[in-house]
Order: C-alpha cells, then structure tokens, then sequence
C-alpha cells in the first residue's frame, strides 16, 4: 500500500482511494476523514497508485488485480482526455502493428 504524508504533517499518511470507499467505511460504523485532491496533486496520486495496484498484482499473482490497475489506466487516460475506447483503439492499432504477447518471444540483449 502507497501512503502519502499529508501536507499539514503530523505523521500522518493518506492514499488516493476507489469513490465508494468512503461510504464502505461509514456502513461499518467508522468515520472516515476524505478530502478532495487538487488537479495537479490528482496526477500524481494516480501515479503512485499505479504503482501500487501493480505491485499488488506483482505480489499476488491474483487476476482480480489487474482490474484494479485497469480502473487507474482509464482515469489516467481520462486525464488526458482519453475514453477506454479510445485507450483500446490506440492499443489495437500498437497490437496491428507489433503484436502482443501471446507468443511470448524473449529477445536477447547484447552490451
């Protein structure tokens, strides 16, 4: 899990979370403290949580994960004005052009 200091200090740690997460917590009678990011700071906190989710995924090898890092590409994308059909069809047309994965070909470097 990515934890951020938060701005004001005093140790303590915040992380960008799913919108509905706010109100998961308060149905277990918690009170969570939210606040909104700022446009700039949204950027960023996107970024690590990337990182975040693909580490999870890493970590587990749990299929499920990759939702969770598919969630955080579409509102990257959505950042740069991107809808997921426009994030597949610029993904289909790298796949037309270079293929994918599927036959799994290692190439090897050489210094």
């Amino acid at each position: 899990m990515t934890e951020h200091r938060t701005k004001e200090g005093g140790g303590r740690t915040e992380k960008l979370v799913r919108d509905r997460i706010p109100d998961l917590i308060l149905s277990t009678g918690r009170r969570p403290e939210t606040r909104v990011a700022e446009r700039g700071e949204y950027t960023s906190l996107l970024r690590a949580k990337l990182y975040e989710e693909a580490g999870e995924y890493m970590e587990s090898g749990d299929p499920a994960e990759l939702a969770d890092v598919l969630e955080v590409v579409h509102a990257l994308a959505a950042l740069h004005g991107l809808t997921p059909a426009d994030l597949e069809a610029s993904r289909s047309a790298k796949h037309t052009a270079r293929g994918g994965f599927s036959e799994r070909i290692v190439l090897r470097l050489h210094p």
